[in-house]
């Protein structure tokens, strides 16, 4: 009888947790570990993989396809770029640079190792693009012309909804087999953003100037229901999607000149509400949230000054406040490792 060896799975450093984009300023953005177990954190975990700091604010971070795409927006002219990370280990594959990469803002799945990535150009008079990028050839394929102020990106099916922020009211449509403008787009509000697709196939959109959330019918590009989320002098610096997406988790927020910090609360808003709750389910301000799809276990960033520590606090799905860690700075987004 002969032995035979069976062979672990490997772990990664990065498998089990939670990544917290810290935007960062003057071109010091990271992105910060914390393990879902507990135990060592990892400040800046770009830099502890490939000995270099990303080198400038961090817009954004998505997972595709295995990879981790992260957005990178430097002070200085043509030192934009986009990095392209192996998720788990954070270990460099690629890198896009200017001219393609001006000004990123946001990045979205659009299909099978397919990133869109909004851009807006080398000034806030050019002209905004989508930058299409293949990311298993790590190479950028083409450049989709947008209305000015391009912002968030959401894809559903086989479409890309794509938002601003310089007075246009429509929700630009992105064909994303073709990689093609749909006209017309879909009127919601002036300055309007996607948020997500709920767990009903649904696409919800925020309109600042009138400070709604709007539900929409992806398929007949009709709006289902829309209601006002701030409340009084307070308005929504953050509105996150749930790990099930059943729930949203929309921030109010106002500047109190007396302390020199935001105010405010957090509401939880199921995707079948049609208003905003009466009372606030945390009663904080957060900088951002989200929540861990394995263990539904709520993060949320507490802002910091420039230059310092920020925290992170955690809590249980019915609110109850678990724990708080330190971060490299304000936490603007979080992304899960399962």
């Amino acid at each position: 009888m002969t032995g035979c060896r069976v062979t672990e799975p490997e772990v990664l450093p990065y498998e089990s947790g939670a990544y917290v984009v810290n935007t960062g300023s003057a071109n010091n953005g990271s992105i910060t570990f914390i393990p879902r177990a507990g135990g060592a954190f990892e400040f800046d975990v770009f830099n502890a993989v490939n000995a270099r700091t990303l080198g400038g604010s961090v817009q954004d971070y998505a997972e595709i396809n295995g990879k981790g795409v992260i957005l990178v927006d430097n002070s200085t002219a043509g030192q934009d770029k986009v990095e392209i990370v192996s998720v788990g280990t954070f270990a460099q594959l690629a890198s896009l640079s200017a001219p393609d990469v001006e000004n990123p803002r946001f990045v979205g799945a659009a299909g099978p190792n397919k990133a869109y990535i909004t851009c807006r150009g080398t000034d806030s008079n050019a002209a905004s693009y989508v930058l299409v990028v293949d990311l298993a050839a790590r190479a950028v394929t083409k450049k989709i012309p947008v209305a000015a102020g391009a912002e968030r990106v959401v894809a559903a099916d086989y479409e890309a909804f794509v938002g601003n922020v310089q007075g246009g009211a429509s929700l630009t449509v992105i064909d994303t087999e073709k990689d093609l403008v749909k006209e017309p787009g879909i009127v919601v509000g002036t300055n309007v953003n996607p948020i997500a697709v709920d767990a009903n196939g649904k696409l919800w959109a925020y309109v600042l100037s009138t400070r709604e959330m709007v539900r929409i019918n992806p398929s007949s590009k009709t709006i289902e229901t829309r209601f006002v989320v701030g409340t009084g002098n307070q308005n929504p610096v953050s509105i996150s999607l749930s790990a099930d997406k059943q729930t949203f988790y929309v921030v109010n927020a106002y500047f109190d000149p007396l302390v020199n910090r935001l105010r405010g609360a957090t509401y939880r808003v199921l995707v079948t509400d049609t208003s905003l709750p009466p009372v606030p389910f945390i009663s904080r301000v957060f900088s951002s949230i989200g929540t861990d799809p394995r263990t539904g276990v709520i993060y949320g960033g507490i802002a910091a000054p420039a230059g310092q520590f920020g925290y992170v606090l955690r809590y249980q799905p019915g609110g109850a406040l678990i724990d708080s860690t330190v971060t490299a700075g304000t936490a603007t987004k979080f992304v899960f490792r399962d």
